[in-house]
């Protein structure tokens, strides 16, 4: 299986760049109880989210992290300096789980893993990409699992649509 780790050059991949088993690694991001707090203040205003004294009486037994910070951080992860994708990271569908609480002072990095590619046949000049990501703290466990289907031009576009040079 083939490892890339992000970010690995300036040149964006296409369609027939990808293969089912290619992987993807991000950089890290250290998360803390600011970060945490402001978050939540602004998107998920939850006791367990804003307030440690609050969250201890919760079902998190302490301050965690709202899982739309974890994917918004992964979405940060995915992308880095550029996005790895031509055209960007457009989503075409997702599904999350979160199998344990991101706490402060956990060190987050996306494992990333083509699962399946589907040129378009309506749509010749691009397919979707699914890919299924793990999101691991420092100690390696997995703090969010997300499958995303992802819209990925084809490096042939112009030619597909008409567009490209005669």
């Amino acid at each position: 299986m083939l490892m890339i780790t992000a970010p690995t050059s300036n040149t964006p991949l296409y369609l027939e760049d990808l293969c089912v088993g290619q992987r993807f690694s991000s950089a890290t991001h250290r998360l803390d109880e600011e970060q945490i707090i402001a978050f939540a203040c602004q998107f998920d205003p939850q006791p367990f989210h804003l307030d440690r004294a609050a969250a201890v009486d919760s079902l998190f037994g302490g301050l965690a992290a709202s899982g739309w910070h974890v994917a918004s951080l992964t979405m940060r992860l995915i992308v880095g300096d550029r996005a790895p994708f031509a055209g960007g990271v457009i989503g075409a569908g997702v599904e999350l789980s979160w199998p344990r609480p991101t706490r402060p002072g956990d060190v987050l990095r996306v494992d990333t893993e083509v699962i399946e590619i589907t040129p378009s046949r309506s749509k010749p000049d691009r397919g979707i990409v699914t890919v299924r990501s793990e999101i691991r703290n420092q100690d390696d466990k997995v703090v969010q699992r997300m499958t995303s289907r992802l819209v990925v031009p084809s490096r042939n576009a112009g030619v597909a649509t008409g567009q490209g040079a005669t």
